[in-house]
């Protein structure tokens, strides 16, 4: 890609629910490490590129940076800085299992207060879901931006078509409505969903009470009942700050798996060689 050469997938192979294929990569001169992106097999590579232009303007906090934009329209392509981060399913497999309450409170609390300050300014974000969540030593950023729009199929398939979660698409645009501001709501609860029980669609009785009302309202079929992402971080985080969350340079605390995990990329990263170093 570029002058990027490929070290490993990002997400491990036969992961599901990933919206773009995504790849640790170096430059060939061996002086930059990036995540660098791709459209998804199958998927429509000109509305892909479409999305990721959008993403390299944004400047709103928790969003995941996209630094440079390369390719063709038939063959688009980002990348961003590296930075030790994990795939919220990458997350889980680390930990042993779905993460305690106060961790999932405030991963929720800080894509909520991205989304709120997006939603300000008119930007939804389209692509909301556990595999978009990259969790780095200072809070989690939201990747895979646009993957709704991208990728815009009604029906019984449209979730497939998207590379998403099944659960993280609200009832209204799997049926062909539009990506708005209260399907980011819907897709931040069954994110949290996911982060509290292992799964997007959970049955309620399996969600920790502390959880429980949030996410259900989340995750409401009405639209018009879900609430705005600042009151979401109100629920998960009562006190919190507004705009001390996302984006934060600040670590936060992590179970120890977790940062084991973290580590262990970073380490891996770094002892990479490239594929022409080894000839």
């Amino acid at each position: 890609m570029g002058d990027f050469v490929t070290l490993a997938r990002l997400d491990a192979d036969g992961s599901r629910g990933v919206p773009e294929r995504r790849y640790l990569a170096r430059s060939a001169d061996g002086g930059h490490t990036v995540l660098a992106c791709l459209p998804p097999l199958g998927g429509d590579p000109a509305r892909w590129g479409a999305e990721a232009q959008q993403a390299a303007r944004l400047t709103q906090p928790g969003f995941w940076p996209v630094a440079q934009l390369g390719g063709t329209s038939a063959f688009p392509w980002y990348a961003s800085r590296y930075r030790p981060a994990l795939p919220l399913p990458a997350v889980l497999a680390a930990h042993g299992g779905p993460l305690p309450e106060p961790l999932v409170r405030t991963l929720g609390g800080t894509l909520a207060e991205a989304l709120a300050s997006a939603h300000v300014l008119g930007v939804v974000h389209g692509g909301v879901c556990p595999a978009g969540v990259l969790l780095t030593a200072c809070g989690p950023l939201l990747g895979c931006f646009g993957a709704m729009r991208a990728n815009p199929v009604a029906g019984a398939s449209a979730a497939s078509a998207t590379g998403l979660e099944t659960g993280c698409l609200a009832p209204e645009i799997a049926t062909g409505g539009p990506v708005d501001r209260a399907g980011d709501v819907y897709a931040l609860g069954a994110v949290l969903a996911y982060a509290a029980t292992g799964h997007t669609v959970p049955e309620r009785q399996e969600i920790p009470a502390g959880l429980r009302d949030i996410i259900t309202v989340c995750r409401s079929r009405d639209p018009e009942g879900r609430p705005e992402p600042a009151k979401a971080l109100a629920e998960l985080l009562p006190g919190a700050a507004y705009g001390a969350l996302a984006g934060s340079t600040e670590p936060v605390s992590l179970p120890g798996r977790v940062v084991e995990a973290l580590s262990r990329q970073s380490a891996e990263v770094l002892a990479a060689a490239l594929p022409l170093q080894e000839r």
